[in-house]
């Protein structure tokens, strides 16, 4: 199976199934002299792992990195650092009924057709276990920003649960961790804990919309026409499992606007170009415009649910499934820390790229 890796010069290789021994990243292109310890990677991969409430699967894996190489006295020395992250919790045997069945869903009927063999112990390589390594490779992406780009803060929040969303004039963002769904409105994560207990309860699931915004990005980062910074941000988006449709700025919505409602006027500042609004996302004609940037990203309903569906056999029968085990009822959860790496390790890269062919912007405003 090809094309496990994403970037350019920050270069991520994803590796590992849901139920073999481990999982894991190799990250290219680090710069050197990165301070970095396994305490530090940590602490986004407790964002993201199972089990830490009811209304995420609960599968126990306490997900401890270990970084194997690339470190050297606490600081990454320009070779490739890996990551493992052991899994310790697999229950294959709550799979065994489903070996020749497929799940509706899921990705176990093109794996099949593509590659002849499939991984029937939670999806092998298609699980999304395996965004535990890509949280870990944006945990290392965050601090070698903090060198590069200090002044850059990445955060991932849920705007939507099913066709409930948030309060756009309640967003605080210091709520955000303050409740298991990751947003920022306190109101609607009370009104979602009893809409998503009870969809729990009854073996569903729903779908959500997880917005991602690095504020502080310089202007400058991008490329025109094939190495634009909005095209690598949704590629890495879209590679998320279970995510359907990305947006930059304001997206679908930007159809609905007129030129005059959908322009972003520019006034000048006393530190440069200011904007008075950002339909836009932060980027114009691929390239960072120094406002923030914003991604949103929406994820399909987890599609292990405990509802009997009709589906084939591998010999081609006509049957009926009910997918057991350990699964998340709403996946948008654990997918906001996953939405936050991949901003990361997109921004680290365009910053790279950036400082390899300009150095600093060329160009002076006034």
């Amino acid at each position: 199976m090809s094309l496990n890796s994403f970037g350019h010069l920050f270069r991520v290789t994803t590796w590992g199934e849901s139920h073999g021994p481990a999982l894991g990243a190799t990250v290219d292109g680090c710069p050197p002299g990165v301070a970095i310890d396994e305490a530090m990677i940590q602490h986004w991969l407790d964002k993201r792992k199972p089990g830490q409430n009811k209304y995420t699967t609960q599968r126990r894996e306490p997900d401890q990195v270990k970084i194997l190489s690339g470190v050297f006295e606490g600081q990454t020395t320009g070779t490739p650092v890996q990551l493992m992250i052991e899994n310790t919790d697999q229950r294959s045997k709550d799979y065994g009924d489903i070996m020749d069945k497929f799940r509706p869903g899921h990705a176990d009927i093109t794996y099949f057709q593509k590659y002849g063999i499939r991984d029937y112990r939670g999806g092998g390589r298609s699980s999304a276990r395996e965004t535990a390594a890509r949280v870990a490779a944006g945990g290392l992406a965050r601090e070698a920003i903090k060198q590069i780009a200090p002044g850059v803060e990445i955060k991932g929040y849920m705007t939507q649960m099913g066709p409930h969303g948030i309060d756009r004039d309640r967003i605080d963002w210091e709520q955000i961790d303050q409740n298991p769904f990751w947003t920022p409105d306190a109101q609607a994560a009370e009104d979602w804990a009893q809409y998503l207990d009870d969809l729990r309860k009854s073996g569903n699931s729903v779908g959500a919309v997880i917005e991602v915004v690095a504020r502080g990005v310089p202007a400058g980062i991008g490329a025109p026409i094939y190495g634009k910074l909005d095209t690598d941000l949704a590629a890495a988006m879209m590679s998320i499992n279970a995510v359907k449709g990305v947006e930059i700025g304001e997206g679908m919505a930007a159809a609905a606007l007129t030129g005059e409602a959908n322009a972003d006027e520019i006034t000048m500042g006393p530190d440069g170009p200011e904007y008075s609004s950002n339909h836009a996302g932060g980027i114009l004609g691929g390239i960072s415009t120094g406002q923030d940037v914003v991604v949103r990203f929406a994820v399909k309903p987890t599609s292990s649910i405990l509802t009997t569906r009709k589906t084939i056999t591998k010999t081609g029968e006509d049957t009926e499934i009910i997918t057991k085990g350990r699964h998340d009822p709403c996946v948008g959860i654990r997918a906001v820390p996953v939405g936050e790496a991949m901003m990361a390790c997109v921004i680290l890269d365009h910053l790279l790229l950036h400082r390899g062919q300009i150095g600093s912007n060329r160009g002076t405003i006034g």
